[in-house]
């Protein structure tokens, strides 16, 4: 189980927590598991985070822990389900970074090098095909004396940030049955549905495949981040990780199952499997049994909550 090493921390008493001496397998799967007050968080988010986080920055160590042992690691990740930001400008696409190679996609096509368009001019943010009415927002806000401001879909473009010359652009597969599509169309399909049509343009289809193994292949490309729900958000989030080194890496995640469907919860432990494969040390605090018992080592915090606990 500690073949690959191991991180270990020696904390104070702090809150509800005991004084602990915890060592962590690295390059598992590990369940900090308890009843509610046994103080999974404290010792996870409040202890083990920051004490690693100072390791790595070479900081002082939080008053609470004592010491902590963590050769190798580079870099400690706390998904969360916390929102996405709350830019409008952000969505599906940009987040995951297929909006960029989606840009030079249509930058290539005929229509777009008859009128000297750029991937620049794709940009809803900044480029010419905005557009002109909501400044690619795809939402007018009003400012409602005395009460707060209301957002409305924007009467022009319809949502799709877009002005009509954008629809005018179209990218074609070279497959018999050939497809047309439009980017703010294609921004208005699915994550699925999208992967279906660009399939040929392999780094595209890539990246989608991504999402599509992380269970949102649902979202549609230009959903607004801020607006997806809590069991939605950590695995976007993860959308980058997913194919780079993660030797060195601690990832924390504090309850991803909340609100999942059991089918979407095993299409995580797939994702930390993964992670895994990476070099990655995954740790969850969770209460779904389908996930603890999928775990390599379990941390079991107790026997009870508040002053029991600990």
């Amino acid at each position: 189980m500690f073949e690959n090493g191991s991180i270990r921390i020696k904390t104070k008493p702090f809150y509800t927590v005991k004084a602990l001496d915890v060592s962590i397998p690295k390059g598992r799967m590990i369940a900090v598991t308890g009843v509610s007050g046994s103080g999974k968080t404290s010792l996870v988010i409040e202890c083990l985070v920051p004490a690693l986080q100072a390791v790595i920055q070479g900081t002082k160590l939080p008053e609470h822990v004592d010491s902590i042992e963590a050769k190798g690691i580079q870099s400690v990740k706390v998904i969360d389900s916390k929102p996405i930001g709350a830019n409008v400008r952000s969505t599906v696409a940009t987040y995951d970074g297929v909006f960029d190679d989606l840009r030079k996609l249509f930058a290539r096509t005929a229509d777009a090098k008859a009128k000297g368009l750029t991937a620049g001019d794709f940009s809803y943010n900044t480029g010419k095909l905005r557009c002109p009415v909501c400044d690619g927002t795809g939402i007018i806000t009003m400012d409602v004396q005395f009460l707060p401001d209301v957002d409305t879909i924007c009467p022009s473009c319809g949502g799709s940030r877009y002005g009509k010359d954008a629809y005018d652009i179209l990218w074609k597969s070279k497959e018999k049955d050939s497809v047309s599509v439009s980017l703010p169309g294609l921004l208005k399909l699915t994550v699925e549905e999208a992967a279906g049509i660009l399939h040929e343009e392999t780094k595209i289809a890539k990246q989608l495949k991504i999402l599509q193994d992380l269970g949102v292949c649902y979202l549609t490309l230009g959903e607004a981040t801020p607006a997806l729900s809590g069991g939605e958000a950590p695995r976007l989030k993860l959308a980058y990780e997913m194919e780079t080194p993660q030797q060195g890496s601690v990832f924390v995640f504090d309850e991803p199952t909340i609100g999942l469907h059991p089918q979407d919860v095993k299409k995580l432990v797939l994702i930390f499997d993964h992670l895994i494969q990476l070099g990655a040390t995954v740790i969850v605090i969770e209460h779904d049994l389908e996930l603890v018992t999928n775990c390599d080592y379990i941390i079991d915090m107790g026997p009870w909550g508040g002053t029991e606990g600990g």
